[in-house]
């Protein structure tokens, strides 16, 4: 077990570059989807080790992997997770498995190809998630970058050249800029260990200006603010999302996304806590507004496709609120949103692709009335619409709940503002789900359409299991967050309010262990 612990995480980012080269010899596409689903599957199951061999109590970084890559550089292969990126990693695995599945028998050309890109983008964002070597953390970035501008590319729709590369120059270009701030850090300290800079900074070995602190805290936050996309970053998103194939929208918005938000959290407010409180003001009103807007444009919009989209742009903003409240509550509640978001829009969008399946168009006014002829998929669309509504007690709720006491302790009018979104998102939802499914059915090819099969009513069982999991049991899931989250605000900690704190203690105090010695306890 101590060696599967050493090297745990190299297994689970390699496994899906395997399974690539093992498709490369594939000689046919029934091979090439078994393959694909074979190593995804095993992928996943391998992160499972992770949650369950994970200490809650223990500070610092688990299941660490360094060596020596590039010595001359002092550039490490050097991975590790805490509690903020642990359920990530689970989260990527699953909907790689999920977004196989589903791709079944709607990728029918370049099989080979996109199942190939498929398991390579999986390695690029897990060791986004995995790396503490700053120049390893900029390489997996990259690598995720590239196989999802060709999966959209390639098997998008009409206008899918024009959003695969507006979708490349956007993160390229912020890219570029965290390259250059990583690079002034490396000639600053003499290497590119993020928790060797991290320990320099704060014991004051190491010394940053206010104003060079802040261009680099701006590097890192613009290449992060594209990525999660923050207003007014936002504009790649929805064009992205409409013309990508199914799983691509899986993996755009359940991973690449809170790639963004995991950014900001692991190293914006760690490395430059100065810059982050004098900038947390505005980033936190261009989140409120990411959050109304993307509600408001979503309710106007007559692209299911670019509904779900918008409506991914109002839920990372609340996110980002969270992130920059500096509270206890409000980092888990970002950091348990993430994985809410990743399950739930994922839902929408694996639903949205299966009607696209049938009917091959995203225009709402095609539909209307559909659960008469497919009553099953009526029951998980409800689900899931009700799962990003925050319904009580899924596990949208959950998340919600948390950020928004962590905005009302960090300031009154942040709580109210977020209140609104909160309410408007419900509101383009629930008008949504009557278009769609409720009224008569206005257009006979809705009288034939097919429920879900199998496959189909597999993947979806699996979210919906989910949904009903994160909501009941959260604490299974947040007592594993609390103390990395607690250790990624100890700058921070002096300048929380005592509010804060009671309400820390209340909702996210890990359980309390029974002494050995103690009656009933174990011996």
């Amino acid at each position: 077990m101590g060696y599967l612990n050493h090297t745990i995480l190299s297994w689970v980012l390699f496994l899906p570059t395997i399974g690539g080269g093992v498709i490369l010899l594939a000689r046919s596409h029934r091979a090439v989807r078994w393959t694909a689903f074979i190593f995804s599957l095993a992928t996943f199951l391998l992160s499972l080790h992770l949650p369950f061999h994970f200490d809650s109590a223990q500070t610092g970084y688990q299941f660490v992997q360094n060596k020596a890559w590039i010595p001359a550089f002092q550039i490490h292969y050097f991975l590790g997770i805490d509690g903020i990126s642990l359920w990530l990693l689970p989260l990527t695995t699953l909907l790689t498995f999920l977004g196989v599945l589903v791709s079944w028998k709607g990728i029918q050309h370049n099989v080979k190809a996109f199942y190939f890109l498929l398991l390579i983008l999986e390695t690029g964002m897990l060791g986004v998630f995995a790396s503490l070597d700053l120049f390893l953390f900029y390489v997996f970035w990259e690598v995720s970058l590239v196989p999802m501008a060709l999966l959209i590319g390639i098997w998008g729709h009409e206008n899918r050249i024009y959003a695969a590369v507006k979708f490349f120059l956007y993160t390229m270009a912020g890219s570029l800029l965290m390259l250059a701030c990583i690079i002034w850090l490396y000639n600053l300290t003499g290497t590119f260990s993020f928790p060797g800079i991290l320990a320099g900074l704060r014991a004051g070995t190491f010394h940053l200006t206010a104003g060079t602190e802040m261009w680099l805290f701006l590097g890192f936050f613009i290449a992060f603010a594209i990525k999660v996309p923050l207003f007014p970053f936002h504009t790649w998103l929805p064009d992205a999302h409409v013309e990508a194939p199914t799983a691509g929208s899986v993996l755009l918005a359940g991973v690449l996304l809170k790639m963004g938000a995991y950014g900001l959290l692991r190293f914006n407010l760690t490395l430059f806590p100065r810059a982050s409180q004098r900038a947390a003001h505005w980033i936190v009103i261009l989140g409120l507004i990411g959050l109304i807007y993307g509600a408001l444009v979503a309710f106007s919009q007559k692209n299911m496709k670019k509904l779900v989209a918008y409506s991914s742009v109002s839920h990372m903003g609340l996110i980002i609120v969270g992130v920059f409240t500096f509270t206890a509550i409000g980092t888990q509640g970002a950091v348990y949103q993430m994985l809410n978001h990743g399950v739930s829009t994922s839902g929408l969008f694996i639903l949205v692709g299966m009607l696209f399946e049938r009917r091959h168009t995203f225009d709402l006014s095609e539909y209307g009335g559909i659960a008469t002829a497919m009553p099953i998929y009526a029951g998980f669309f409800l689900l899931m619409v009700m799962s990003s509504v925050g319904l009580p007690p899924l596990n949208g709720f959950v998340g919600e709940f948390l950020l928004m006491l962590g905005a009302f302790v960090a300031r009154h009018g942040y709580g109210i503002t977020a209140a609104v979104g909160v309410i408007v998102s419900a509101m383009y939802l629930l008008k949504w789900t009557r278009d769609t499914l409720w009224g008569e059915i206005k257009r006979p090819a809705n009288l034939s359409l097919a429920d879900l099969d199998f496959r189909e009513g597999f993947v979806l069982g699996v979210l919906g299991v989910l949904v009903l999991v994160m909501g009941f049991a959260s604490p299974l899931f947040l007592n594993k967050v609390s103390t990395a989250t607690r250790a990624n605000l100890a700058p921070y900690a002096a300048q929380a309010r005592p509010e804060a704190n009671r309400l820390a203690e209340l909702f996210l105090a890990p359980p309390a262990r029974v002494p050995a010695s103690a009656p009933g306890g174990r011996r």
